[in-house]
């Protein structure tokens, strides 16, 4: 009984060699990789680019040497801080809930304040 012949798992191409090839070469295995680990979902690359930037929103009006600074809802807006993508919330023990874009998060205060802060540690 005769085995099938392998095919190339990008191009379809007849496999020689190894038994257990996968890729005619390395063009075709990279290929295929690149394709199998690109945010091939528009509504996934679009998501993660709203999070970075209202990451580095975050990052840039907190200077590395602060703590937490108090900015306005304004100068967020105006920066482009979309509020209603978040990574994770954090409660703490008084009951305020925080909100964050990885480790750069804030707790809104009245009048339309905001509390910036930057987790020291990941909470996982």
């Amino acid at each position: 009984m005769q085995e099938e012949p392998k095919l190339c798992r990008e191009c379809g191409k007849t496999l020689k060699g190894r038994t257990d090839k996968k890729f005619c070469d390395d063009f075709c295995r990279n290929s295929y990789n690149n394709k199998l680990n690109s945010d091939s979902n528009a509504y996934v690359r679009n998501l993660n680019n709203i999070l970075r930037k209202n990451r580095r929103i975050l990052e840039e009006l907190l200077p590395g040497s602060e703590e937490m600074v108090k900015t306005t809802r304004n100068k967020l807006f105006e920066k482009g801080f979309i509020f209603k993508y978040i990574t994770h919330t954090y409660t703490n023990k008084k009951g305020n809930t925080y909100y964050f874009c990885y480790e750069y998060g804030y707790l809104p205060l009245e009048a339309d304040w905001y509390l910036l802060v930057k987790r020291k540690e990941p909470g996982l």
